[in-house]
């Protein structure tokens, strides 16, 4: 901006414009506005000409040295400026063309121009690495597979996994129509304390929110997402259950127990995109779906303590891993006497199941390498 000073000597001679000291600009005299507008023009014009001629790019430091070289009074206007700054970013007059000419060495051809120019835009893209895109799980699903890649096995035993229906419907009922109008809950101990005392079962016989606590920790741990593990679910009922290292369980125990609920009476759970089968009932015994020459063990705090460490350097590399793990409140630990070679524990202490699962799947991504 340029402030109004004194005005001296003759009315001829016109008011004199002032500048701040950090401009290159010096005084001059005021004009009619169409004549400095016609004078500013023409000097735009002539710069841009010099500049396609063989210049260097024009910046705001040098309006003031061409004013010096040509000791003439010139005045650009703001408006102008912009407006031509706008179209020669735009490329659509001749005088950006021309200047895109001009930074370019001599006897450039115009298709190396516009590579260049395309190549230049292209490494202003932010490339990420491949490690950092999110990978899925890759399924194991052939008998080859299965027997040619070693992997560990997680079997949530005595899962309390039990529907209860709550209400029914008498209209649709009328119609032959039996489930469309029943609703079903999965019985658990929290909301469904009197039916369990009227059925005369203990309250600890329906902890469902342990199985949705162990599949969260299983799903979410690095081991599955390098597809390196595969749970099943066996409930008290003698349900086994397949999962899917792909599914995403429900955070909440709300949404996990209409989950179960639908699985149970459809017996499988579809991709929303797709039709594989995220969750599905399969045949007794578990034993069926491992590969051959897999080393069973079953979790258990009677038995001898391990260091997971140790432990796992004296199992062959070759060989799958099928860990037993109890999902109930409390009970026996004879679910898997019939096929597993031996039962270890992995802590002086009495862990919960998603903890002794976490603490295991920690181990062997440390023995296999997985970070």
């Amino acid at each position: 901006m340029v402030s109004e000073g004194s005005t001296s000597g003759d009315d001829a001679q016109g008011s004199v414009i002032s500048a701040p000291a950090s401009t290159s600009y010096r005084p001059m005299a005021r004009l009619p506005k169409n004549e400095r507008s016609k004078r500013s023009n023409t000097k735009l014009r002539n710069a841009y000409l010099d500049l396609a001629e063989g210049g260097q790019p024009m910046d705001e430091d040098s309006h003031g040295a061409a004013d010096e070289d040509d000791n003439e009074p010139a005045e650009i206007q703001e408006d102008d400026a912009v407006a031509a700054s706008d179209a020669a970013a735009a490329g659509d007059t001749p005088v950006a063309k021309s200047r895109l000419s001009a930074t370019a060495p001599p006897h450039t051809p115009q298709s190396v121009l516009r590579n260049s120019e395309a190549n230049a835009h292209q490494s202003k893209r932010v490339r990420c690495g491949p490690t950092l895109v999110p990978q899925v799980p890759r399924v194991p699903k052939t008998t080859a597979e299965k027997e040619s890649t070693p992997h560990l096995i997680v079997v949530l035993e005595q899962a309390c996994l039990e529907t209860y229906k709550v209400s029914s419907g008498s209209a649709t009922h009328a119609r032959g129509n039996k489930d469309a109008g029943d609703k079903y809950a999965l019985l658990n101990c929290d909301d469904h304390q009197r039916i369990l005392a009227k059925m005369g079962r203990d309250i600890a016989d329906a902890r469902p929110d342990i199985t949705h606590q162990c599949l969260l920790t299983l799903l979410d741990s690095p081991l599955n997402k390098a597809g390196l593990l595969q749970v099943y679910i066996h409930t008290s009922k003698g349900v086994l259950i397949e999962v899917n290292p792909q599914v995403r369980i429900p955070r909440t125990f709300k949404r996990f127990s209409g989950l179960m609920v639908q699985l149970l009476h459809r017996l499988s759970i579809r991709s929303v995109k797709g039709s594989e089968k995220l969750l599905r009932v399969i045949k007794n015994p578990v034993t069926d779906h491992f590969p051959a020459n897999t080393h069973k063990i079953t979790l258990s705090y009677n038995a001898p303590v391990q260091r997971l460490s140790s432990y796992l350097t004296t199992i062959p590399q070759d060989r799958s891993i099928a860990v037993f793990v109890g999902a109930m409140a409390h009970g026996e630990d004879n679910f898997a006497d019939a096929y597993v070679d031996e039962k270890i524990s992995i802590s002086e202490y009495s862990l919960s199941a998603s903890v002794a699962c976490g603490k295991f799947c920690c181990g062997l991504e440390e023995h296999w390498g997985i970070i």
